[in-house]
């Protein structure tokens, strides 16, 4: 497999602008800008999981640890494994695009999808981004093939979300020559059968620091095998550290600096689990669609009854949106990436540095698309019915595996956070000129209705309805600030509901920008299908604004103004609702016909 050096066509942008500025469509990347090159690794990827892996898929649930590990070597010899690794250390050092691209064609079996992708992700990446350069070689070689698996431990029992706090301690032994640990890390995947692990310790107690820790290491050992609801087939033990002793040589980055590693790992977590969760969307649609054009009902398949369209065109409206998304953020990355010298001193630094950038849209891709599967794998569960709740059949172990991606990377509770907060901490700190777009528009509406700019095309109403969405999120969290001041990060239901509102922001004016770029591409007949599912779309991305605003508005305000805000509320989510019946049913044909979601 070559090397990707392909340019993405998107728009160098600062990350979180899209709640102040407007895009064109051709200022963001979609799936239909793939390469030939991007489509050649993406079906390698897809061909190794459906020849090498679900042959396989027994013996990966019933955890036959030998069997993953074979098949991680064998993506090791495919080069599926080295995606960021650098050239000089025997990794493609490829663009992110094609990485995600990878994380979404491989997740047919979430199981092995998890082990493949906490391996190439976070148990490969601190050591590209933090590693010396003896770290480097001696590691990411064998990283790369297969031969080593990596793990990364920060969790513990009592500080899985407040990785800060945790209890693991390590202090230098007198002779200088060793850190010794002691503590215990909980769920951590690949566990079981890894080779290295990153783990997170306080030095002396207080300095949150990184080692490298081989699996025979004196005084480190692995607890017992966790029995999961799903991803069953994953490995997840403990960790025990009892007088461990870590060469110095294996701190990774410098003492008291391991948040650095810790955050910035989580970002490209997060948007390949969000291509994941696309990639699984998509396959467990398929088999949706096959068995409700065999299962017969009432003398007809049940894919002619329309509650059962209706589930299919949610689902595929679902992947069409997520896939805006993924790729959209992805291209901004890349684009932000395009310019950096990576043989320079420094140049993994200034990587992280970029990709941070966009943390707020990475923590969208996470709890949006971890969302939107839960919602498709439970209605492909409903299409298949009693036996849904079968194993033998596919939606059963997809609805059990579907439910960890709400909790990994962060849970989506504190994701919701990151997207408020993240924002409203750049604003104050001026990287972003969102306290002047909220300013901006409270003197807008507080001067009564104006004539709304028009945007011509197809789309024109739901770009109406995309205008309207921005000032609402904008109107709910200008009302919020007012009210909580420095104080509105404590109020956790209303940083939920501004990030519901922001996620919807960004999820829909995605779908436009893709649905109009490819008009642009191809004409609106080609374009037909991505026009319905924007439409479609739109309809729910207006309610749950309304919705969410609302909620915000009525815990911030009171008498009189209350009744002012709700009228503004109430005006600028005022719009002549879609026909989603007739929307949905074309949507759910053309996936009928194509047997699978397509575009």
């Amino acid at each position: 497999m070559a090397t990707s050096n392909v340019q993405v066509m998107a728009k160098r942008v600062k990350g979180g602008s899209f709640l102040t500025e407007e895009r064109d469509p051709q200022d963001v990347f979609t799936p239909e800008d793939l390469s030939e090159e991007h489509r050649q690794i993406a079906k390698t990827a897809i061909d190794f999981t459906q020849n090498e892996v679900m042959p396989a898929a027994a013996e990966i649930e019933a955890k036959n640890f030998e069997v993953t590990r074979g098949l991680l070597r064998k993506a090791g010899e495919l080069g599926l494994m080295g995606v960021d690794i650098p050239e000089a250390y025997g990794g493609l050092e490829m663009d992110k695009v094609t990485s995600a691209l990878i994380a979404e064609s491989i997740s047919k079996l979430a199981s092995f999808s998890v082990a493949f992708s906490a391996h190439v992700g976070i148990g490969t990446l601190p050591i590209v981004w933090y590693g010396t350069e003896e770290q480097k070689q001696k590691y990411l070689p064998k990283l790369g093939t297969g031969e080593w698996i990596g793990a990364y431990a920060l969790s513990e029992s009592s500080s899985a979300s407040d990785a800060m706090n945790c209890r693991t301690r390590a202090v230098l032994s007198p002779d200088g020559r060793h850190y010794i640990l002691n503590g215990e890390k909980m769920w951590i995947t690949n566990s079981g059968f890894a080779d290295l692990f990153t783990v997170f310790a306080k030095v002396d107690g207080e300095k949150f620091s990184a080692f490298l820790i081989e699996r025979h290491t004196p005084g480190f050992s692995i607890g017992s095998e966790e029995h999961k609801l799903g991803i069953r087939g994953s490995s997840t033990c403990p960790l025990i550290l009892a007088d461990c002793q870590v060469p110095v040589e294996n701190l990774l980055g410098e003492v008291g600096k391991g948040h650095h590693i810790a955050f910035n790992i989580l970002n490209i977590g997060r948007f390949k689990l969000g291509a994941a969760c696309v990639g699984g969307a998509r396959n467990s649609l398929q088999d949706g669609i096959g068995y409700a054009k065999e299962r017969k009902a009432f003398g007809k398949a049940i894919a002619e009854f329309g509650l059962i369209q209706e589930k299919l065109a949610e689902s595929a409206t679902g992947i069409y949106a997520g896939e805006a998304m993924v790729y959209r953020t992805i291209g901004m990355i890349d684009s932000a990436l395009a310019d950096v010298d990576t043989g320079a001193a420094g140049a993994s630094r200034e990587i992280q540095k970029r990709i941070e950038e966009y943390a707020v849209e990475c923590s969208i891709l996470k709890v949006w698309a971890s969302e939107m599967l839960d919602m498709v794998v439970d209605h492909v569960l409903q299409i298949y019915a009693g036996y849904g709740y079968v194993e033998e059949y596919p939606a059963e172990r997809a609805y059990r595996d579907s439910r960890i991606n709400r909790i990994f990377e962060g849970t989506n509770e504190i994701n919701r956070l990151i997207i408020t907060g993240w924002l409203m901490k750049r604003a104050v700190a001026g990287q972003l000129p969102l306290l002047a777009a909220i300013k901006k528009l409270m003197d807008e509406v507080m001067a009564g209705p104006s004539a709304a700019a028009v945007r011509e095309g197809p789309l024109s109403a739901e770009y109406q309805l995309l205008a309207n969405a921005k000032k609402l999120a904008l109107f709910a969290a200008g009302a919020a600030s007012q009210k909580y001041m420095m104080g509105l990060a404590d109020q956790q239901e209303v940083m939920g509901a501004l990030a519901d509102c922001i996620m919807e922001v960004f999820a829909l004016e995605s779908c436009i920008l893709r649905a109009e770029k490819l008009i642009a591409a191809k004409g609106e007949g080609a374009a037909k299908q991505a026009i319905a599912m924007t439409r479609y779309y739109a309809a729910k991305a207006a309610q749950t604004v309304e919705l969410s605003s609302r909620k915000v508005i009525a815990t911030v305000a009171e008498g009189d103004m209350l009744r002012t805000q709700m009228a503004i509320l109430r005006r600028l989510s005022k719009h002549e609702p879609a026909d989603t019946i007739a929307l949905g049913r074309q949507i759910a044909k053309h996936v009928l016909a194509a047997g699978r979601y397509a575009l």
